[in-house]
């Protein structure tokens, strides 16, 4: 669990405040074709498959989005973003995602989950620059744990269609879509204004961290290397643009299971230590349990995330 509180000047530096947003490489097509002109009818045959194959291919690959700052926000101690579920509205109150551990109020026990609880905190709201455009205040804490997975929620003071009309943003779209390994992601950190590019490189059947246990953790390939302050980042999809999971933790050192080096679990016990190596916690699981007006309803059909 990484916070800012134990960064020096020197990881200042190294988060580089002014970095430009990262974008995504579009995939290249399939069926391409390289070298020289066809000279049989075969050939020529063959060209025109390859070339209508390579058309198709590009109409139906996705487009990966630039992925920016907007819609991230800065907490105090941690980062976090704007979003909203596929279904929600315009004039739905707006929620906020973060991790659990980035609670004003310290770190959830193991086994407890918070719900609706009165909050007033702010969240510093960015444009796709980076830029603080508004300060956002929290209703409640809508919910948070550090059971399972590690998330907090809070129900802002103002609506999606608000924070659109005052300052031109959009919220991030939580997927409902489990992601895959492969898959290209971005960690956006409003915190440090930075971003963290590089793949899904798997999943982790449980992650232990300390007292805590999370289970089918998404593991970031090396170069998504995340430092104390980017807690609670959304991780981006940059072919969809929606998020697939909100960062929490980073092994620092190659110790064991211990604060700030998580550990894996596989299903038959093994134990294994990924040092320096970052992991994200997965969100798709959220949007069951928000129904109309983004109101959680943890009895809702196809909702799992633990409850009190």
């Amino acid at each position: 669990m990484r916070k800012p509180l134990v960064v020096g000047l020197c990881a200042l530096a190294l988060a580089g405040l002014g970095a430009t947003p990262a974008v995504a490489v579009e995939p290249t097509p399939t069926g391409s074709v390289t070298g020289g002109e066809p000279d049989t009818l075969s050939g020529a045959v063959h060209d025109v498959v390859t070339s209508a194959t390579s058309s198709v291919s590009r109409l139906t690959a996705p487009k990966a989005q630039a992925v920016t700052f907007a819609g991230t926000v800065a907490l105090s101690n941690c980062s976090g973003s704007v979003v909203r579920f596929p279904d929600s509205e315009d004039n739905d109150p707006a929620l906020v995602m973060s991790n659990g551990h980035c609670l004003e109020s310290g770190f959830p026990e193991p086994g407890e989950v918070i719900v609706d609880q009165a909050s007033s905190r702010t969240f510093g709201l960015l444009n796709s620059a980076g830029s603080r455009v508004a300060t956002l205040r929290a209703s409640k804490i809508a919910y948070a744990t550090m059971t399972d997975t590690d998330v907090s929620m809070y129900q802002l003071t103002t609506t999606y269609g608000a924070i659109k009309s005052s300052y031109g943003i959009d919220p991030l779209t939580i997927s409902e879509a489990r992601p895959t390994a492969g898959t290209a992601i971005t960690v956006v950190s409003g915190y440090w204004k930075q971003t963290y590019a590089c793949d899904i490189d798997g999943f982790a059947h449980q992650l232990k961290e300390g007292d805590w246990t999370w289970k089918d953790s998404v593991r970031y390939t090396d170069s998504c290397d995340t430092i104390g302050g980017t807690s609670g980042s959304p991780v981006v999809d940059n072919a969809t643009g929606q998020v697939v999971a909100v960062n929490n933790t980073l092994n620092e050192d190659g110790a064991r299971c211990t604060v700030n080096n998580p550990c894996e679990v596989a299903e038959n016990g093994t134990v294994t230590v990924h040092t320096g190596i970052g992991y994200g916690q997965q969100t798709y699981q959220m949007a069951p349990c928000f129904g109309v007006d983004n109101k959680l309803d943890l009895s809702a059909s196809g909702c799992t995330l633990p409850k009190p």
